[in-house]
């Protein structure tokens, strides 16, 4: 369908371009991926690395490697999101040269009588 048809364009292109990076080990171990430049911005996003390949250093490796190719090719500024209760990924992310700069909440407000999200 149409989905699987962007999707496949999407992943192609951000290849393409090193804006997606998977890290092998016999085998793949992890991705990390960046968004289009934006006003000398890049954004890193996703990163994964598959739960049974956590803590080797795969994850990191990943995105040390997607940040220096968002460097490399112009961008000032590097940015990524990170949740605050994942004590690994905000372990890991100073190391690789990130300082925080802001924390951010999700809210969602719902007028009486209304259901969420509907």
């Amino acid at each position: 369908g149409l989905l699987e048809h962007d999707l496949e364009n999407e992943v192609a292109g951000r290849i393409a371009r090193g804006a997606l990076v998977f890290w092998e080990d016999d085998g793949p171990r992890a991705l990390a991926g960046s968004q289009p430049p934006a006003f000398g911005g890049v954004r890193i996003g996703p990163v994964y690395t598959p739960p049974d390949f956590r803590g080797r250093g795969y994850g990191a490796a990943a995105t040390a490697e997607v940040t220096r190719r968002a460097v490399a090719g112009g961008a000032t500024e590097v940015v990524l999101y990170t949740d605050l209760t994942n004590a690994v990924a905000n372990r890991l992310y100073p190391r690789l040269g990130f300082a925080p700069l802001s924390d951010r909440a999700v809210l969602e407000i719902v007028r009486a009588g209304h259901s969420p999200s509907g």
